[in-house]
Order: C-alpha cells, then sequence, then structure tokens
C-alpha cells in the first residue's frame, strides 16, 4: 500500500474549557519534518504533537495549524482605562494641529491594540492534552485516508508504467538475437562488394570470428536479467505494507541504468526506439516515486 506525502485533513473537538481545531498538510521531503503552528499560549504543547505526528508518518514536511478557543470562564473583557486615556489625549492633540474637533465617539477606540483585555486564563493546563491528542488524531486518520486514496491511484499508474517497460522489453529479447544475424550478413556481403574485384577470399572462420566479437560487445543478456529482477522488486514493493518511496527511488535510478546500458550496447534502431520508450516510462515513475513516502 503506496502513501502519497501529499496530504490534508482536519477534526475538531472541545472539552468543558476549550475548542480545539486541527488542520494537517503535508508535502513531499526527503525526510520529515514536522511544523506546528498554534497561539504562543500552546506552543508548550509542540513536542507532545510532533511526538504523536512521527509516530504515524515517516517522510515529508508536515505543518500542524491547531485554533483554539477558550470556553471556560468567559467574562466580559475588561477595558484598559490608561489606554484609552493615553489614545484620547494623542487624539486631542492631533485635532488641535489640525484645527479640528476632535471625535466625541469613543467606541472606535475599543478596536485599538491594548484596549480590551481577556478576562480568562489562557495558560496550558495538562487536563486538555486527551482533547488535543483526540483531535489531531482524528485529523491524522482523514490525512491518511487522503494519502491513502493518492497513493492507491500513484499505484495503479506506476503499475501500469512498470508493465510498459516490460513490454518493451519482451519486444527487445525478440530482437536481440537478430541483431547478431544482420550484422554477420552485413558485414559478409560488404567484404565481397569489397574484394569483388580481387582474387582474395575471406574464410568463413575469420568473419565467424568477427561476428562472435561483436557478439559480446553487444550482448544484453546481463542487463535484460537485472532489469527484469529490478521490476520484479519494483512490483513487490508497490503491494507491500511498508514506506517504499526511499527504495522505489533507489530501483528507478538502477532500472534507468541497464536500460540506458541496453541501448548503447543493443546497437539496433528498433532497439533503440524501445529503449526511448523505457526511458521515458522510468522518468515518469522516478517523478511520481518524489511524492511517496
Amino acid at each position: 500500500m503506496l502513501l502519497s506525502m501529499t496530504g490534508h485533513g482536519d477534526a475538531s473537538g472541545q472539552n468543558e474549557r476549550v475548542s480545539v481545531t486541527a488542520e494537517i498538510r503535508s508535502v513531499n521531503n526527503r525526510h520529515l519534518k514536522v511544523s506546528v503552528r498554534c497561539q504562543d499560549a500552546f506552543l508548550a504543547l509542540e513536542s507532545n504533537i510532533e511526538r504523536l505526528i512521527r509516530k504515524n508518518v515517516a517522510r515529508g514536511t508536515l505543518t500542524v495549524s491547531l485554533r483554539v478557543r477558550q470556553l471556560a470562564d468567559q467574562r466580559a473583557a475588561t477595558i484598559d482605562q490608561l489606554a484609552v486615556q493615553q489614545y484620547w489625549t494623542q487624539l486631542k492633540d492631533i485635532a488641535a494641529e489640525l484645527n479640528t474637533d476632535p471625535p466625541k465617539d469613543l467606541s472606535p477606540l475599543l478596536s485599538l491594540p491594548g484596549i480590551l483585555k481577556d478576562n480568562y486564563d489562557k495558560s496550558v493546563d495538562e487536563g486538555d492534552w486527551p482533547l488535543f491528542e483526540e483531535v489531531i488524531l482524528a485529523a491524522l486518520k482523514r490525512f491518511q485516508d487522503f494519502r491513502i486514496q493518492e497513493g492507491e491511484s500513484m499505484g495503479d499508474e506506476l503499475n501500469s508504467l512498470s508493465s510498459k517497460i516490460e513490454e518493451n522489453l519482451d519486444e527487445i529479447e525478440k530482437i536481440a538475437p537478430q541483431v547478431i544475424v544482420d550484422y554477420r550478413d552485413r558485414l559478409k556481403n560488404r567484404v565481397n562488394e569489397l574484394l569483388q574485384s580481387t582474387s582474395v577470399k575471406v574464410d568463413d572462420n575469420d568473419l565467424l570470428r568477427e561476428t562472435s566479437l561483436f557478439a559480446d560487445r553487444c550482448d544484453i543478456t546481463e542487463e535484460v536479467t537485472r532489469l527484469r529482477s529490478h521490476l520484479q522488486q519494483y512490483r513487490t514493493l508497490l503491494d507491500g505494507n511498508e514506506a517504499a518511496g526511499r527504495k522505489l527511488e533507489f530501483l528507478g535510478q538502477e532500472m534507468f541504468r541497464e536500460v540506458n546500458t541496453i541501448g548503447s550496447k543493443a546497437n539496433h534502431i528498433e532497439i533503440a526506439h524501445r529503449v526511448v520508450d523505457m526511458k521515458a516510462a522510468i522518468e515518469k515513475m522516478r517523478e511520481m516515486i518524489q511524492n511517496i513516502e
């Protein structure tokens, strides 16, 4: 089961003291990086939140956003009279300089910084952690469901691409023996053309030796065998339950290396076309794998 490193999930909950909303978003990263965003009063819970995330996620850059609203002891806010007086004094001074009347309504001042003071305690209560944990786990569940759905879609595409590589590899194996035969016939015809006006004859053993040397140089048996092994391991990882992103990334590099070697050794136009198709499929696979946990 593949998991996408891109995901989203949210959840909410409350007790008699606070209401909590958690939102989790992630993008791809070679390692795990967790960032917690919340009011300063609740930053003390950051280590607990990160520990919870690390138990459930292996890779990616995760942003956990918390919105906390106090429910207990919600009495009316207190107006800071000294702050109001200071604002009012400044307004009167400015009005005098501008030769105009100062405002008569004080209500607009209530929206200015430092005027209203909350009358409830914003400190962290250890008894609130079970609520935070419950909400974050619920958000993680939705986050994981999202990643699973994305992972299934990517898994189908990756399987399709691996099948395309295997189909081209099957055709290359069929063509490979003919490469030697074509080379032998071209060599023989070319030599005969060059020696038509002479009495020199080419020994079949010489032709056989040259053809054998060519066969050794363009033999792709080992590369084909290794590529098939990589494809088999690749599919096993796609169907497995572990975080396979890094292993799939490594296998993609190895498959590209084998395909590249096949293309350089085969010396045949049809094989070259097949190699181009396989390279394109592997590049697409490697791009997708960058987003797999």
